[in-house]
């Protein structure tokens, strides 16, 4: 038969067997949660440097395309202000080639067509009509004024330009139809027909 002291020191074993339990049992449920924060915490760290490194490319795909973007633009302005040149010394040449068409067999019908014209651009059934010195020699006033039923005038030569420039009421209204004049005007509708010629393409 068991003493008290037996039965004391049994159930002292039982309670520290049972502790002992418990304990192991409470550490493996903190291995358990640490090891789970721990991987969590691991996979945060993980999708963060992902969400990092694909903010990095999406940076670095936009800076690409921001610098190929602006190769372009700069390619672009190049090839255009080199157009320009190229168009600016064809209509300066065109230019200084204007004072030759005086030399040609139809200038009188030329002049008869620019007078006509800029009278007919003003409305006016009286003007002056002012000339360089070889356009006087070949401009037939009396001819214009009958075809168009007007009165009109020669005026004091022209120093500069080849053609005719018109004044009607009493100079307040003007018209410069000489050939310079002429090609200013037409100039920026022509520029695109005169470089698909120069690129040799049909215009």
């Amino acid at each position: 038969m068991k003493t008290v002291a037996e039965d004391i020191e049994m159930l002292a074993q039982a309670i520290m067997l049972e502790a002992k339990d418990e304990a192991e049992q409470l550490q493996a449920e903190a291995k358990e949660k640490a090891d789970a924060i721990r991987k969590r915490a691991q996979a945060e760290a993980e999708s963060e440097a992902r969400a990092i490194l694909d903010r990095a490319k999406q940076e670095a795909e936009r800076l690409k395309s921001q610098a190929t973007a602006t190769a372009q633009l700069k390619a672009r302005s190049a090839q255009l202000e080199s157009r320009e040149k190229l168009l600016d010394s064809v209509f300066e040449e065109v230019k200084k080639q204007l004072n030759g068409v005086k030399n040609r067999s139809d200038y009188a019908e030329i002049v008869k067509m620019l007078t006509r014209e800029a009278v007919t651009q003003l409305k006016a059934t009286e003007a002056e009509v002012r000339a360089d010195e070889s356009t006087q020699k070949v401009l037939k006033l009396d001819e214009i004024s009958k075809e168009l039923n007007g009165k009109f005038s020669s005026g004091a030569k022209l120093e500069e330009g080849t053609g005719v420039v018109v004044s009607a009421s009493g100079g307040k209204l003007n018209y410069d139809n000489t050939l310079e004049t002429r090609l200013s005007r037409l100039q920026g509708t022509l520029r695109s027909s005169v470089y698909k010629v120069l690129m040799g393409e049909k215009a």
